[in-house]
């Protein structure tokens, strides 16, 4: 991070598991800032053409950040009027094409980054993602192996491609947009639970075994807001409606019957709060950040599970040599 590593809770409790003699000290998390100045971040975020990815770009820069938006197909005039917004209020942020479902493309994207970024890349949103509805059973093997590719395997890639210099640093943040749906469960939502269900597990998981390198995860969890999602995933839905058996169509009515037809009207809440969220978490102390973050101003159901979910990793691990690595993220 471009902020000076201090002695905190993560650090003293890595040195626990390193089983040094001193107990861990927990700190307890500070007040995040109202109005959080982002000066000094580098952050990089996939799928940046529209939605909670754009938004943030142009936020993030907006409070200070050299911000690194990246997205797939360039040229595109989603870059170009990104790109126009951007230079309009002399914002630092620059555009990198990456594809997250090609390894060749993150290889590529992620490595121009790092140059524009002199080798320093603090902050990883992983955002790109997409959806495709449909029964189970309809889910042909392409539907299935595009939306893991994009929504499981390409955040994979981006750590794998991030992870070392973070590591060299001793520091970053990684930010994984999963869902309520990551939580919780509406039939005929294809395999986008699946996936998100995944994102879930991959980042807990992640968070416990980056803790004595420093590295923080959080994962945010959107409510239905009215982005471009909601268009783009007919794209996807309304091909895979096309080619299935209307046999098998039919039999999982209602749930195939607006298959590629939803478009995300009545939804009127505000797509900021995504981006406003992450950037208070970003100016929170090292050490203090939250693994989850539901966000949507309607109900939030996964928070019930969320509590849940915790408290059985406390009462499971929380006595073992893995102890200390749950609680320093749990606490």
């Amino acid at each position: 991070m471009s902020e000076p590593l201090r002695p905190g809770r993560r650090e003293l409790i890595a040195g626990a598991v390193a089983l040094t003699a001193a107990a861990p000290a927990l700190l307890h998390a500070s007040t995040p800032v109202a109005a959080p100045s982002l000066k000094g971040r580098t952050v990089l975020i996939t799928g940046a053409s529209s939605g909670f990815g754009r938004i943030g770009a142009l936020h993030y820069a907006k409070l200070g950040a050299k911000v690194i938006a990246s997205m797939r197909n360039l040229p595109r005039p989603e870059a170009e009027s990104l790109t126009a917004e951007a230079a309009k209020d002399k914002l630092d942020l620059h555009l990198v094409e990456i594809d997250v479902t090609s390894d060749e493309s993150v290889k590529s994207g992620t490595g121009k980054a790092l140059e524009i970024a002199n080798g320093r890349i603090d902050t990883l949103v992983n955002n790109a993602g997409i959806g495709i509805t449909g029964p189970v059973e309809v889910q042909d093997m392409d539907a299935t192996r595009l939306i893991f590719e994009t929504n499981i395997l390409g955040i994979q890639r981006m750590l794998l491609a991030l992870l070392p210099q973070m590591r060299g640093a001793k520091s970053g943040q990684i930010f994984n947009i999963s869902s309520q749906l990551g939580r919780v469960i509406v039939p005929g939502g294809g395999h986008y639970s699946a996936t998100k269900f995944a994102v879930e597990a991959l980042s807990e998981q992640l968070a416990y075994e980056l803790v004595p390198h420093g590295i923080e995860v959080t994962i945010i969890q959107p409510g239905g807001y009215p982005t471009r999602v909601w268009q783009n995933r007919n794209v996807y839905t309304g091909a895979l409606s096309k080619r299935s058996d209307p046999a098998l169509l039919a039999a999982y009515e209602p749930f195939t019957r607006g298959m590629g037809t939803e478009d995300g009207s009545g939804r009127s809440a505000d797509p900021a709060d995504v981006p406003r969220a992450i950037a208070e978490i970003m100016a929170m102390p090292a050490g203090s950040r939250p693994l989850r973050r539901a966000v949507h101003p309607g109900a939030k159901p996964q928070e019930a599970i969320n509590k849940v979910a915790a408290d059985v990793q406390l009462a499971w691990l929380g006595g073992s040599p893995l102890g200390p690595l749950i609680k320093a993220v749990h606490d």
